[in-house]
């Protein structure tokens, strides 16, 4: 799975939140903010190809728990990714 180029993070009102680049009259209701654990995935990850075999190691590296708990919150991420429509379909 692959980030799509089409998101950028930025930060607003001390909030790191995805926002489409270039799109103006965009429907803004639903805001997208990330935590500090989702913004290390994303920045880690933004622009190549991972798995969520990928973001649970990085998770296990990065924080130091254990596989299971890192397959599950790095499954739960990826999820988060899709059901929002964040991921590009790979080619």
């Amino acid at each position: 799975m692959k980030i799509s180029d089409k998101y950028k993070v930025r930060e607003m009102a001390g909030q790191h939140v995805v926002i489409i680049q270039g799109r103006h009259g965009e429907d803004m209701t639903r805001i997208i903010s990330l935590n500090d654990t989702s913004l290390f995935l994303w920045n880690k990850f933004i622009g190549t190809d991972f798995s969520a075999e990928d973001a649970a190691e990085a998770l296990a590296g990065e924080y130091g728990i254990d596989a299971g708990t890192a397959e599950r919150d790095a499954a739960a991420w990826c999820g988060k990714l899709a059901e929002c429509g964040l991921l590009s379909e790979n080619k």
